[in-house]
């Protein structure tokens, strides 16, 4: 017999206490401790496409004690790559104080029990930042199973996230809504990939990136070919280590742009963008925000200076960046909030790169997060940023929820 009530229905039923502080769950996936000590060869797969020789000399010489360091930090950056998209406790602690202004927070890290745990905590609402690990609707898990036991959480729904996860049926949607996106070609095989070499689909310069990854994962100088022979090892060596297609795209030229959102329907707006200053990357790096300038160029002691917030452009061109930006994040059903990568081609015009609606929040300003960045510009605090994706979350469930009078805040 099918059962009309929720879970949420039953227990708010029973629990009868109008006055009692709101319950907000708290989902999300820590990264494991890694050795930061190198112990592994030097010539791992995921560093061999960088240039070392001309970025710390001439590679004929062999590599500079600098060039060393260097592979050893990508090294142990390898070596963390399957957890790239979690987030550490720093950023972990942050979010929970800023959620404990509005209620008593419950943390439901993402493993295989959490189903049981949201069952038995019973949340209000559910603060999702889980990325999940395998499967290619890795995002999409945590949402599902709020919607399974009827509690609202903040953030898109599965569909969006697992949409958005895939870069090419991302652009396909694109594309139907007339939303500017470099052309591309998704490859299964090498045969696949030798057809696009022998065609004329796309024009060289051609970027490759494993088509369901984040945080730079898989993405690397080597993955900009200029011609058809290194397009073939490139994608020999992502079908390899990556183990799902490869997203083939024109490489756009010009500028590039972080555009954080906030809100939803009417009320969505675009934060100060976030403009890539690739001139702080090493003397003749490409400019592209990949795993060498997230993972190895930035450090504490050498940090790049690679974002401007607010980005130095035109009103004109800020007004395409912001509108290019809202419509792909209708169109694709993004809620709450997201950061969206747009791209100028080379005749200026903004082009969708990727839409991540689930934006990494690192707390530290020091740290290169753009989200909060945007949010500083804006005149959010990093609490205030978190809180508004809560709210926004609860006004679009119709729950109402208040500032918690035991909070210092």
């Amino acid at each position: 017999m099918h059962r009309s009530h929720s879970y949420r229905r039953e227990w708010q039923s029973t629990t009868g206490d109008r006055d009692r502080m709101t319950r907000i769950g708290f989902a999300y996936n820590q990264k494991p401790e890694v050795s930061t000590r190198f112990e592994g060869p030097l010539d791992v797969p995921a560093i061999e496409g960088l240039n070392l020789g001309r970025i710390h000399g001439d590679s004929r010489s062999g590599p500079s004690a600098v060039a060393v360091a260097t592979l050893e930090a990508a090294a142990v950056a390898r070596a963390d790559d399957a957890f790239a998209e979690w987030d550490a406790p720093e950023t972990i602690n942050a979010v929970e104080t800023a959620l404990a202004a509005f209620g008593e927070v419950v943390r439901l890290e993402a493993t295989v029990d959490f189903p049981q745990q949201l069952r038995e905590t019973r949340p209000d609402i559910v603060f999702n930042m889980a990325e999940g690990l395998s499967g290619q609707n890795r995002e999409a898990h945590v949402p599902a199973i709020c919607e399974f036991f009827d509690v609202p959480y903040t953030g898109s729904d599965p569909f969006t996230l697992s949409l958005c996860l895939h870069k090419a049926r991302t652009k396909q949607l694109l594309q139907f809504y007339g939303i500017p996106t470099a052309r591309f070609a998704l490859v299964e095989t090498l045969a696949e990939a030798r057809a696009v070499r022998r065609g004329s689909v796309l024009r060289y310069p051609i970027f490759a990136k494993p088509v369901q990854e984040g945080s730079s994962k898989g993405i690397t100088e080597r993955n900009y070919v200029r011609d058809g022979d290194a397009l073939l090892s490139c994608v020999a060596q992502l079908l390899e280590v990556y183990e799902q297609p490869v997203l083939l795209e024109e490489f756009l030229p010009g500028a590039e742009f972080t555009c954080g959102v906030v809100g939803n329907g009417g009320n969505a707006r675009v934060l100060p963008l976030v403009g890539m200053n690739f001139e702080s990357l090493p003397e003749g790096a490409l400019p592209i925000y990949g795993f060498e300038a997230k993972w190895i160029w930035d450090t504490p002691d050498e940090p790049l200076d690679i974002f401007e917030c607010p980005a130095r452009v035109s009103e004109s061109l800020r007004n395409s960046i912001e509108q290019i930006t809202l419509r792909a994040y209708r169109a694709l059903g993004c809620r709450d909030w997201s950061r969206i990568d747009v791209r100028l081609d080379a005749k200026g015009i903004p082009n969708i790169v990727e839409v991540n609606p689930l934006p990494g929040i690192l707390p530290n300003p020091e740290d290169n997060s753009c989200l909060p960045k945007a949010a500083a510009a804006d005149g959010l605090s990093y609490d205030e940023l978190i809180q508004a994706c809560l709210g926004a979350a609860a006004k679009r469930n119709g729950l109402r929820i208040g500032r918690n009078k035991r909070s210092r805040r």
